[in-house]
């Protein structure tokens, strides 16, 4: 990517246009506007915008989409005949939510198979859509009623790392041939009582009950040696080691286990190649950060991050957010849904880079 700096501004190349964009820390900006509610973002290094479609939207028969940030269309990617447009099968895709990429130019997408009953792993090349990886898990693991929607990845080492929400785990998935293991029943997995979601002012309802959602946030080092991770209604934000957690050993995981520092009620979160950590802040939001002196500050606020649902890096410099008025949905205020569109990718402006392994 070339860059051409003019005083306090830097001008990127964008995949299809010269875009200029303030060099402060805690710029936000739109990226694109939606008529589908986003689940999860992922952007590539050279500016190319993938989303997840959020399982509680509307159905569209859309699952999976690559949106282009010049127009603000989207397409169904890496093909139509992968979209789910009718009742689930293996062939196609499910309930799509958590989507990542690693060092090796794999798009990585989590189908928790609500209906289907079945967790699988979809692994894309990024250049073409080929399938890389198709990783289903046993049903001993990732039982029916598992809500597995939060990934990271680890090409080098050739682990993804995984949790659950509603059975409060995480999962190691070895990406050559499947294995898994999991961690449970761990304090550190768990919701905290006290940690109350309250967007727009009041509690947040799910399915007519105070939301209390367990283990959901994850981020990964940039040597991929430590794993971290929260409790959506949680202000603890606690790291683990990746190699006990692959042996499967509850005792040996556990004897890793740390507290970091604060974290607020948040959907998504993600690591700096510099060590610093971001979350999505329901409640204020807001995009927080965790520095490496374990101080928690905002970096962002404001009403048009309306439920941040998850952050993750793109181009050097640029931290993508999807928000989608997930509050709005009926699962969560138990009426009918009242989010109006648009719901939005947008950006801020941190200076840090991604971690990609």
């Amino acid at each position: 990517m070339k860059a051409l700096i003019l005083s306090a501004a830097v001008l990127l190349l964008t995949p299809t246009s010269w875009v200029i964009a303030a060099q402060t820390k805690g710029s936000l900006e739109t990226v694109a506007e939606l008529p589908i509610r986003p689940g999860n973002v992922s952007v590539t290094r050279d500016g190319r915008v993938f989303a997840t479609v959020h399982p509680l939207d509307t159905p569209s028969g859309l699952q999976l989409i690559e949106i282009n940030r010049s127009t603000g269309q989207f397409t169904a990617w890496p093909s139509e005949q992968l979209q789910k447009t009718g009742s689930a099968n293996d062939a196609q895709f499910d309930t799509l939510l958590g989507i990542t990429q690693d060092g090796d130019k794999h798009l990585w997408v989590v189908d928790m198979g609500l209906e289907l009953g079945q967790t699988r792993i979809w692994g894309f090349s990024v250049a073409d859509g080929s399938l890389y990886r198709k990783i289903t898990l046993s049903q001993e693991l990732a039982p029916r009623g598992s809500f597995i929607q939060d990934l990271v990845t680890d090409s080098a080492a050739g682990w993804i790392y995984l949790a659950d929400i509603a059975n409060p785990g995480l999962l190691a998935v070895r990406i050559t041939d499947g294995f898994t293991v999991r961690f449970s029943h761990h304090p550190s997995l768990q919701a905290e009582p006290d940690a109350v979601m309250q967007v727009d002012g009041k509690p947040t309802l799910f399915n007519g009950e105070i939301a209390s959602v367990a283990v959901n946030p994850l981020a990964l080092s940039a040597d991929g040696k430590t794993l971290f991770y929260g409790a959506m209604n949680g202000r603890n934000w606690y790291q683990l080691s990746t190699t006990a957690l692959q042996s499967g050993d509850t005792e040996q995981i556990a004897a890793t286990v740390s507290l970091v520092g604060e974290k607020p009620v948040s959907d998504g979160a993600t690591t700096s190649k510099q060590g610093i950590h971001y979350f999505t802040n329901l409640n204020n939001n807001a995009i927080d950060v965790l520095d490496t002196s374990g101080k928690l500050t905002t970096l962002v606020q404001s009403p048009l991050l309306d439920w941040p649902d998850s952050v993750q890096f793109g181009e050097t410099g640029w931290l993508y957010i999807s928000v989608n008025q997930l509050h709005k949905a009926k699962a969560f205020n138990g009426k009918a849904e009242t989010a109006v569109p648009p719901y939005r990718i947008m950006r801020v402006w941190t200076g840090d880079e991604a971690v990609r392994r």
